[in-house]
């Protein structure tokens, strides 16, 4: 038996500690601090909301909120219950956020993708054209929908303006940040922010797809539609996937874009649930309802998410 050797001078608690601090272990201590801020950050408050959602915390008892009284699943019951005013709000809200989730996803997935085919093709200044379709999603989010909320003023708005004035579509200027005019204004301010996001992805995907597939199918006699049927839509679904995914979830839980529009009294178009959920934790100071109406939001993404990637895993698998 020989005996394994040591580097020399060095004792053996120190050469286990240089084997632990070795290039081996280095990009596991580069993700200690990613870690660390994702618990503190993320994980705790998260933990920390669904514990609240068990107790009747409300303005009695902010300043203890250890002494509020545990409820167990009464905030849920009366979140859930359809036919109280605070449950039929709740629904009213829900049905508000998936319509805008869904018109805001979808519009932002078509213009990606218009917009991804037309600077994908060779042209004389094409440059500038990525460079202006970028332009929302650079700017800051504050900056971008206060410069929405002033073009969308009845009086001195530039909308109004356009459509009046210079259009002259439209006779009187419309109240678009108030009654049921102000979800379309939401719409409109969100897909404007969001469809630079899905245009970057796509158009990364459009550029790694080979082009002697193309070449072929012309050769074959495939119009431009067919091509982009068969060949297009294929190739991207995977980043499609993704986009559809991640501007679902960034999108119901949108709470920028409403509360800069509308603040913390929303019409009723508008009620975003985000924004709903905040109204009934801060504003009506009824912590414990408001941590319940979150959690079930967690819940609905994380089902709905779980239920996605699995239609998705599927599908490849029967196109396979």
């Amino acid at each position: 038996m020989s005996e394994r050797k040591s580097e020399p001078g060095a004792t053996p608690a120190v050469g286990r500690r240089r084997r632990w601090l070795g290039p081996q272990m280095f990009p596991y201590l580069l993700l200690v601090p990613a870690i660390v801020f994702e618990l503190l950050i993320h994980i705790v408050p998260m933990v920390f909301g669904v514990v609240i959602s068990f107790l009747k915390l409300t303005a009695l008892y902010i300043r203890n909120w250890s002494q509020a009284p545990f409820v167990g699943f009464e905030n849920f019951r009366i979140g859930l219950e359809p036919r109280g005013a605070i449950g039929s709000a709740l629904v009213h809200s829900f049905l508000i956020t998936l319509a805008y989730t869904m018109l805001v996803v979808a519009g932002s997935w078509v213009f990606g993708v218009a917009a991804a085919l037309l600077v994908n093709s060779e042209f004389r200044g094409r440059g500038w054209f990525r460079t202006l379709f970028l332009i929302p999603y650079t700017l800051p989010i504050y900056v971008a929908v206060i410069a929405w909320e002033f073009m969308l003023q009845q009086n001195t708005g530039s909308i109004n303006t356009l459509l009046v004035d210079d259009l002259h579509i439209l006779k009187n200027p419309p109240f678009w940040l108030i009654g049921g005019k102000a979800f379309w204004s939401l719409v409109m301010t969100a897909l404007w922010r969001s469809w630079p996001f899905a245009f970057l992805l796509i158009l990364a995907a459009l550029q790694n797809i080979p082009q002697d597939l193309y070449e072929a199918a012309a050769v074959d006699g495939a119009s431009k539609w067919r091509q982009f049927r068969s060949i297009t839509l294929p190739q991207i679904r995977p980043v499609s996937a993704v986009v559809v995914l991640v501007l679902f979830l960034w999108t119901f839980n949108d709470f920028n874009t409403p509360y800069i529009l509308f603040g913390q009294s929303p019409p009723a178009a508008a009620d975003l649930l985000s924004l709903h959920i905040y109204i009934n934790s801060f504003v009506d100071l009824n912590f414990g309802l408001g941590a319940a109406m979150s959690t079930l939001l967690l819940l609905f993404l994380f089902i709905v998410s779980v239920v996605y990637v699995r239609l998705l895993r599927v599908g490849s698998e029967e196109n396979a």
